[in-house]
């Protein structure tokens, strides 16, 4: 098929953000709907994390973000690659690119980690997930947006630059609501307010309670608008895997092994 013809999640390797996005909106949508008709959670903005403490939706939750966070491993591998094949004599920013692909990394670690670890069973080691996904994730769109900046208008327009810039801001909003939101119903409440999955209008700090959890709902449309930037540039992208055999067969002695001009290269595309 011509490049051309093709659709667009067909282009280049555009389908791993989109594939992420699909993910998230399902890995919540689908626990959420499972909670609300078994009568777990509440139908009215439940936290993020309510959605995975309580089997059988808990099960769903963890699986689907699972995939979600090698999806954004991929993602976040493959836009590092590209800003190094673009900028190959850019040192500085090589080096922002590098900080780019660690902070990116320990984002997907912490949608692994709360994927695994529910926070009315392990609310520390959650708290710790839930920092790294929204909190590193908000410098690594901090790095991405500046990596656009100094990548337009020679590698790519202005707009990009100002719709990441614009979501990033967004984002920084939310999260800091969120936090506030937090630590005030932590000095109402308790830490184990974090426990708390059912809440009633004349509990105290609800309305701290309602702002945190529209702002943490609202981070995470953010990440899903932010990786879908990534969509028209991914389609400009392909990886190549190179597998190299040492000998033409697998039990000869080591002296047999081929030169390095011997060697038989076997190729494909991913």
């Amino acid at each position: 098929m011509d490049q051309f013809e093709m659709w667009w999640y067909q282009q280049g390797l555009s389908f791993l953000p989109s594939a992420l996005v699909i993910l998230i909106s399902a890995a919540c949508v689908f626990p959420y709907i499972i909670g609300v008709l078994l009568n777990h959670v509440d139908p009215l903005v439940p936290y993020i994390s309510d959605l995975g403490t309580a089997p059988p939706e808990r099960s769903l939750f963890g699986i689907l973000f699972c995939f979600c966070s090698l999806f954004c491993i991929a993602t976040v591998y493959v836009r590092y690659k590209q800003v190094s094949a673009l900028n190959p004599e850019e040192p500085k920013l090589l080096r922002l690119n590098k900080a780019g692909l660690a902070f990116g990394m320990a984002s997907c670690l912490g949608i692994f980690i709360i994927a695994n670890f529910q926070k009315n069973v392990i609310y520390v080691i959650h708290t710790v997930g839930a920092f790294l996904v929204f909190g590193i994730g908000i410098i690594y769109f901090l790095v991405q947006t500046i990596i656009s900046y100094k990548m337009q208008p020679q590698i790519h327009g202005k707009d990009i630059f100002w719709i990441r810039f614009t979501i990033l801001l967004w984002g920084i909003v939310n999260l800091v609501s969120m936090i506030i939101c937090t630590f005030i119903l932590i000095s109402l409440i308790g830490i184990d307010y974090l426990k708390m999955q059912r809440w009633n209008p004349q509990d105290k700090g609800f309305t701290f309670h309602i702002i945190a959890i529209v702002s943490e709902w609202s981070l995470l449309f953010t990440f899903i608008i932010f990786f879908l930037t990534f969509i028209r540039d991914f389609q400009k992208i392909s990886l190549h895997l190179e597998i190299t055999l040492f000998g033409p067969n697998l039990y000869h002695p080591q002296e047999q092994l081929l030169e390095d001009d011997q060697r038989i290269p076997i190729t494909g595309s991913i």
